[in-house]
């Protein structure tokens, strides 16, 4: 139910029963989040009046149905993961397969001694994807036809054409993995595997409409809680965990720079900016009846809760798979890790059969959620610099140019897997690619976050600006340092 429903259930009153709730007051009274209490509403579970000042009030007893309709705990973190939106989705498809080769292979190189970088950069990654998501909702429009408005054409085609190189990239490699650890799981042929997850891929992203595949991709971020529960399996040491969580232990050797730049541009990359901010616009159109600028306040606010919760289990997940791989391959002297099916496949004699499985099925999950994304955001981007008609809900015939960067990526993709391109070489270029286009990106995106021109009353707080000028910060140190460990 969209935000034109909530205009007829809440009805405006002069006179106010005398026990009326705030909508803060409501959701502390039964321990939810905001973003949840106004879904309630939302949905008409709830019925909220708008009192004269303009603000909604909750009768109390409505206290009590909330709380039957919440029930229990698991009940509550189902609605919860279903009032969530983009920022879910964006956040947990930071962790696709070549992000977990990246996170396994740091893990056994060094040990726990890169764990800090999770919590360091949690911050900054907020930051940055809190920007995309406010540039979209303010302005309804994605993030490539907000650059292609304030800077040279051929400027942003660039970008684009660059951001699309590296996804195509990343898509291959992921349909690799995802290949390759079906065929671990199953025996199923690698290369039917591959073609298999590719036109699944296709048919879901291009036939089916935004509104019911947003619920496909919102729940696939199931799958990278396997991680989460396999690093619990490996029986870790908390309190050393803690101390390596929290201080920073920087080697200043040619590997481990590297890893730390590996991890950086793993973990902020451009296709997360365009995915988040053509979200954002998708989002508005399905749940919110459209572009109204009454209702770009209370969207921010829930956009607050949305990215964090993606982007706090994005990171979540990085820790666990290092934590394991940690505990695991780098305490028995098993280094030098690949990918992600490697290390699936290194954890299965140390670990166990259910850590083997939990790992390879991520794997699977994790990619199907990512492909769609790394393809999408390409096909959002270049159909706003191009002017072309866009959008998952729209159909194939009225967004032809959209889908078809869809299809061709994924297919280019596919392809990499029998050309004899290396994957994991070509995800050092890809991560490489990331960081060229993410440093001007970066700035840009937090330039047009700052100003009020194009943000009006939006613009970025404090804490925003603070953290998405130290991530431009760090990831200038980031290319300077890759510079200097390829030349020394």
């Amino acid at each position: 139910m969209d935000e034109l429903k909530q205009e007829t259930k809440i009805t405006s009153r002069q006179n106010l029963p005398e026990k009326m709730l705030t909508l803060s007051e409501f959701r502390r009274e039964l321990g939810i989040p905001l973003v949840l209490a106004k879904k309630l509403i939302i949905w008409g579970e709830i019925e909220a009046v708008k009192a004269i000042d303009g603000t909604l009030r909750i009768a109390a007893p409505e206290v009590a149905v909330a709380k039957i309709l919440i029930g229990t705990p698991i009940k509550k973190a189902y609605l919860f993961v279903r009032a969530l939106g983009p920022g879910l989705i964006t956040g947990a498809s930071d962790d696709d397969p070549g992000g977990i080769g990246t996170y396994s292979a740091v893990g056994a190189k060094f040990g726990l001694s890169i764990l800090w970088m999770a919590a360091w950069l949690l911050p900054m990654m907020l930051a940055i994807q809190e920007t995309c998501a406010r540039i979209g909702i303010v302005t309804n429009k994605g993030l490539a036809a907000v650059l292609k408005k304030y800077f040279r054409r051929r400027t942003v085609m660039s970008a684009v054409l660059l951001l699309m190189i590296a996804n195509v990239v990343n898509i291959g490699a992921d349909l690799g993995a995802m290949a390759a650890s079906l065929e671990m799981v199953t025996n199923i042929n690698y290369a039917v595997g591959a073609i298999f997850f590719a036109a699944v891929i296709i048919l879901l992203e291009v036939f089916v409409k935004y509104h019911t595949y947003v619920k496909v991709l919102k729940w696939l971020t199931l799958s990278v809680f396997a991680y989460i529960v396999a690093g619990f399996m490996t029986h870790p040491n908390w309190s050393i965990i803690f101390k390596n969580s929290l201080i920073p232990q920087i080697s200043f050797s040619k590997e481990y720079i590297f890893a730390m730049i590996a991890v950086f541009g793993t973990t902020i990359t451009p296709y997360l900016f365009f995915w988040q901010a053509s979200e954002e616009v998708e989002d508005g159109k399905m749940n919110h009846n459209g572009y109204k600028k009454k209702f770009v306040h209370s969207r921010v606010s829930n956009m607050r809760t949305d990215v964090n919760a993606g982007m706090i289990l994005a990171n979540i997940v990085f820790f666990f798979i290092v934590l394991t791989t940690a505990n695991v391959l780098f305490a028995n002297g098993i280094t030098n890790i690949d990918s992600a099916q490697d290390a699936a496949l290194a954890l299965r004699p140390l670990a166990g059969d259910w850590a083997f499985l939990l790992f390879a099925i991520g794997i699977i999950g994790t990619g199907l959620l990512a492909v769609p994304i790394l393809a999408g955001s390409g096909a959002y981007a270049l159909s706003e610099l191009m002017s072309w008609n866009s959008g998952l809900e729209e159909k194939f015939s009225k967004a032809r140019g959209f889908y078809l960067v869809i299809i061709i990526s994924i297919f280019v993709g596919l392809a990499m897997n029998f050309l004899g391109i290396n994957p994991i070489s070509a995800l050092y270029w890809s991560a490489f690619l990331n960081g060229v286009i993410a440093l001007p990106l970066l700035a840009i995106i937090m330039k047009i976050g700052g100003d009020k021109k194009i943000m009006g009353s939006e613009t970025n707080p404090f804490w925003v600006k603070i953290f998405g000028w130290l991530a431009i910060i760090a990831m200038a140190l980031a290319l300077v340092g890759m510079i200097i460990v390829n030349v020394i």
